[in-house]
């Protein structure tokens, strides 16, 4: 069972190293979608430094659907993490898979397409040209996740914590938004989308420099399919931190590493745990199972 985490920070980086995190997941724009806090090459490659001199690994988002600007300044971005020796890239555009084969580096890679990725067969293509994983489709059920991984030898990241991009535009809408309205825009400022038929509902707005971004109105929890998951294989457990920033997310982690150790165990009790990370999640988000428990036929 391999526990991935966002990372916004060196900080935040040996934090959840110490956590019991396997992996961090980190990235810089244009390249990364949706991160915690983008990061510079320099910053990159110091985390990159501590996670392997502490054993793990790390995994640099380059899952962007690029225009002909961002594949031109491409190759020398991956050059560099190919000299700090990142072990994988996240990538689901084919023109940037193109580059990094065309590079020739020592980078593996795991095929990251949003919504896209709904298939083993899909997966198994992938695969073939040279993917050592992929990134399973957050609208999936679990019934669809473990048919899936049982037809591959290769592992399929599942997210068992954090929030859903329901939508995504290139465009700028926040600062639109501001500039219309004449308002402030502050950077830790979050706003939100409601439902009219749900005054409770909040859908965060997240802006970068690859445009606006938003989120389901809750943060997915599987905590209480943990079980079931190791069961079948799926043992790549994404947890995302975009919306919960410091010691908070590190707490959270931490919970799902003691999980981990608990199902190893056999000692694994779901509802205590679950109860337990409801106490460290925030108030205004609560938690949710997304589209995992749902039968295939009432999403599709």
């Amino acid at each position: 069972m391999e526990i991935i985490a966002t990372a916004e920070s060196l900080e935040q980086a040996e934090a959840l190293i110490d956590a019991g995190a396997d992996r961090l997941y980190v990235g810089g724009h244009p390249f990364g979608l949706r991160l915690p806090k983008p990061l510079s090459l320099e910053s990159i490659g110091r985390i990159s430094d501590l996670v392997h001199r502490r054993g793990k690994k790390i995994t640099v988002a380059c899952n962007a659907l690029m225009h002909n600007e961002q594949i031109s300044a491409l190759a020398p971005y991956l050059s560099q993490l190919g000299k700090f020796g990142v072990d994988t890239v996240s990538i689901g555009d084919p023109g940037a898979i193109f580059v990094l084969r065309e590079l020739g580096l020592p980078l593996n890679f795991i095929y990251d397409a949003g919504t896209l990725v709904t298939s083993a067969e899909q997966v198994a293509f992938w695969i073939s040209q040279g993917a050592s994983g992929a990134v399973a489709a957050r609208e999936l059920t679990l019934k669809e996740l473990i048919e899936m991984q049982q037809k591959l030898d290769q592992p399929i990241e599942v997210q068992v914590y954090g929030p859903t991009c329901i939508h995504q535009s290139g465009r700028p809408l926040l600062k639109n938004y501001f500039k219309y309205t004449g308002g402030v825009e502050k950077n830790d400022q979050t706003l939100y989308l409601r439902d009219p038929k749900n005054p409770d509902s909040q859908y965060p707005i997240f802006e970068d420099t690859d445009g606006t971004h938003i989120f389901s109105t809750d943060d997915l929890s599987l905590m209480g399919q943990l079980k079931l998951m190791r069961e079948n294989g799926l043992n790549t457990w994404k947890l995302d931190g975009v919306l919960l920033h410091g010691e908070r997310f590190v707490q959270i982690v931490s919970l799902f590493a003691e999980a981990r150790r608990a199902l190893e165990s056999g000692a694994f009790v779901p509802e205590s745990f679950c109860n337990r990370l409801v106490k460290l999640q925030p108030a205004h988000r609560p938690l949710g199972t997304g589209f995992y428990l749902k039968n295939p036929e009432d999403v599709h």
